[in-house]
């Protein structure tokens, strides 16, 4: 892909990013475009549907958290980076979670394509690791699995105004009181 391409495909994931967020499906690909500042023929020249530019959104929205989740899990103080993960994922968590509420089943009906499947097995094992890697230095309570931490993250992110912050870090604190998490 050409340099101008590439630029023009991120500006696009970008502006989808943004958008779907603030309007979920009622998100047009003419807004993407108008936002990324590109023609509508530049959208759909790099995804052929909306469902196609939804799903690398999601992706590429998963493979951030990743990203962030494997920096802070790189930490010196397993207890803190994984707090500071929880806070992270959790502002995050009501963007994740319309972009993969705007996910359909993939053309088989038997769930989500492989690439969203890959990237979400790949976020999901960065914060099982940072888990463990504080349960192991003992700054988190052992019985805490990742389907408790995904689920009280998922709760946080249906429950969340991003204009309330202050609750939110209220929020996250009680839950990392709940795991036994140093804050």
């Amino acid at each position: 892909m050409r340099r101008d391409g590439a630029a023009n495909r991120e500006k696009v994931l970008l502006a989808a990013e943004h958008v779907f967020a603030e309007k979920g499906a009622a998100a047009s690909t003419d807004e993407v475009a108008q936002r990324a500042g590109v023609s509508i023929a530049t959208v759909f020249r790099n995804f052929a549907t909306k469902q196609d530019l939804v799903e690398a959104t999601a992706c590429r929205y998963l493979e951030k958290l990743t990203a962030e989740a494997l920096k802070l899990t790189d930490s010196q103080d397993p207890g803190k980076a994984f707090a500071s993960l929880m806070r992270t994922l959790a502002a995050a968590g009501p963007v994740k979670m319309t972009l993969l509420d705007l996910l359909p089943p993939h053309d088989d009906g038997q769930g989500l394509s492989r690439p969203v499947t890959e990237a979400a097995d790949a976020f999901r094992a960065a914060l099982d690791d940072a888990l463990h890697r504080a349960q192991a230095a003992g700054a988190a309570r052992p019985e805490v699995t990742g389907e408790d931490v995904s689920l009280l993250l998922r709760a946080l992110a249906y429950a969340t105004d991003l204009s309330q912050g202050e609750a939110l870090d209220r929020a996250v604190g009680i839950v990392l009181d709940g795991f036994g998490v140093p804050r």
